[in-house]
């Protein structure tokens, strides 16, 4: 398997701008720039934006997947994650998720929570700190 993404840009690093292409198209000359990415001022997206729904994307996934090898079959799982960046570096990774899921105890959820932590192919991918918690409802 093999994914790509385009990236173009025009002008300098601080007034300039650019567009993202995935391609499945579901990003298609996305907008993003400097105040996408530092700001805030403009409308867009950044890599880092894109690089936490990946993980979260990632990671949900992984759980579920985690879960039903154990027998469980989830009603939901929601999973934010944060991107800290800290002096122009990614530095950390935190993901929440809350999840509902019938018949299970929430020190096996934990388990699984942690085990995706480490195990999702994001995860695995990247060399900074990932932490996570788990919010099981039933």
């Amino acid at each position: 398997m093999k994914r790509t993404a385009k990236a173009h840009w025009d002008g300098n690093v601080k007034e300039g701008k650019g567009n993202l292409t995935t391609q499945s198209e579901i990003l298609n000359k996305a907008n993003y720039s400097f105040k996408t990415r530092f700001t805030g001022e403009e409308k867009g997206t950044n890599p880092e934006e894109l690089l936490a729904a990946a993980h979260a994307g990632c990671f949900t996934m992984a759980v579920g997947f985690a879960l039903s090898e154990k027998g469980y079959n989830p009603d939901s799982l929601d999973t934010e994650a944060s991107v800290v960046m800290e002096n122009f570096k990614i530095a950390s990774v935190h993901l929440s998720i809350t999840g509902s899921v019938q018949d299970i105890s929430a020190e096996e959820f934990e388990v699984i929570i942690k085990g995706a932590e480490q195990n999702c192919l994001i995860s695995q991918a990247l060399s900074i700190p990932i932490s996570s918690e788990a919010h099981l409802v039933q």
